[in-house]
């Protein structure tokens, strides 16, 4: 198995992840069953370079979530007053000293001077570049329609409450009317159903050409790479990866350090088959080895689905249900740190899936993140955050 952390038997588990400052997590593990012993502390090593995304982050999600409210409104303003019940009296202070610094972006008009509440708009020049949004939600619907039916195909039932869609609903891409707007659109593929007082979104048909994950289409291209270069592995990798229809891309934090036999074990682990996530859940006992790495694969899967590859640990907790997700989640993730990597930098604790990003760059940039990040440039600055992305979940 992938993991930094021992091999666990049948022990009641407690994780808990402690920062330090010197450029690594102490994960204390705290095994009940212990008869007495003291906690373990395994080293948990930082990546600098997605901590790094976190902080950078933060003033394009606070300057979109912003542009966001303002253009729901009918009027495309917002009162100034109204601002603390769209988010809160405490982030209010946030978004108040983003308006007083990206004048470029927001106009803030009225107040005691001119005898009317002040109100915020987008500037005239901001205006001209969100009218751009439009025509790429145009170009980025079929995407959105493909991933969101694949991610109800991950479901044990083809189905998802809505609600927990909507905790989701931003870092899928999806629009704030998606429900009205992008739904009806597709009778043949989604239907909107109540079950026991929720409201769920059904999958409609069945599409086995979806039913192929992010790990596979980047196993076959490297297939075919490694087919024409010829290019022939050691049976022990240093990097742990491993050339084979069930590997997966694996990338070890800089100063960790793993022996021979935790390698030979991540080779086993590397070679050993397992189910599609795509197969229905029920089907396979939770303690399987093979089930465990079918789970580590759903993860890998949703992650995927996302714009930026990352989520909240508290989005993907919610979907324990749907995804029959491991019982220990953090711990799963944790284990697996050549393929996520777990932060509390920046906000709430994030998952990110390390294959995605160059250092602290996107690889894949989608149309939708590109629009961002021109808007977000309106502050009249070379912005080393663009390249991190401009979610708006750290504000959410």
């Amino acid at each position: 198995m992938i993991f930094l952390l021992p091999k666990w038997r049948k022990l009641s588990v407690k994780c808990e992840v402690l920062y330090a400052s010197s450029g690594h997590m102490l994960v204390q593990i705290v095994h009940k069953s212990t008869g007495g012993r003291k906690p373990k502390k395994k080293v948990y090593h930082r990546e600098h370079e997605l901590d790094r995304v976190m902080e950078l982050r933060k003033k394009p999600a606070l300057i979109l979530q912003l542009k966001a409210i303002i253009q729901s409104r009918k009027t495309e303003s917002l009162l100034l007053r109204d601002l603390e019940k769209e988010v809160g009296f405490v982030k209010k202070w946030n978004y108040m000293a983003v308006l007083e610094k990206y004048p470029s972006i927001f106009c803030v008009t009225g107040g005691q001077s001119e005898k009317s509440p002040p109100v915020v708009s987008l500037s005239e020049k901001a205006k001209k570049v969100a009218a751009l949004e439009g025509a790429v939600m145009v170009q980025m619907e079929p995407f959105l329609v493909r991933n969101l039916r694949k991610l109800l195909m991950l479901s044990v039932d083809c189905r998802l409450p809505l609600e927990k869609i909507d905790m989701i609903r931003i870092e899928l891409g999806l629009p704030s009317d998606f429900k009205s707007s992008l739904i009806p659109k597709y009778p043949s593929f989604f239907k909107l159903r109540g079950f026991n007082g929720t409201s769920y979104l059904q999958l409609e048909n069945w599409d086995s050409s979806l039913a192929v994950t992010s790990r596979e289409e980047r196993l076959s291209c490297q297939v075919l790479s490694t087919s024409c270069g010829h290019l022939h592995r050691a049976k022990v990798s240093k990097d742990g990866n491993f050339i084979g229809p069930h590997a997966f891309h694996l990338n070890f934090p800089a100063g960790f350090r793993p022996n021979m036999s935790y390698l030979e074990e991540v080779r086993r682990w590397q070679k050993m088959d397992f189910p599609s996530p795509y197969l229905n859940a029920r089907r396979f006992e939770a303690a399987d080895p093979k089930a465990r790495k079918r789970a580590v694969a759903v993860l890998h899967e949703l992650l995927s689905l996302t714009m930026e590859k990352r989520l909240t640990t508290g989005q993907l907790d919610a979907f324990h249900a749907e995804y029959r997700l491991p019982a220990r989640l953090l711990l799963c993730l944790i284990k697996h740190h050549g393929i996520f990597y777990v932060t509390n930098k920046g906000g709430p604790s994030t998952v990110f899936l390390k294959e995605a990003y160059d250092g602290s760059n996107l690889i894949d940039r989608c149309s939708l993140i590109e629009f961002q990040d021109k808007f977000v440039a309106l502050i009249g600055r070379k912005n080393e955050s663009l390249d991190a992305g401009a979610s708006s979940s750290a504000v959410s």
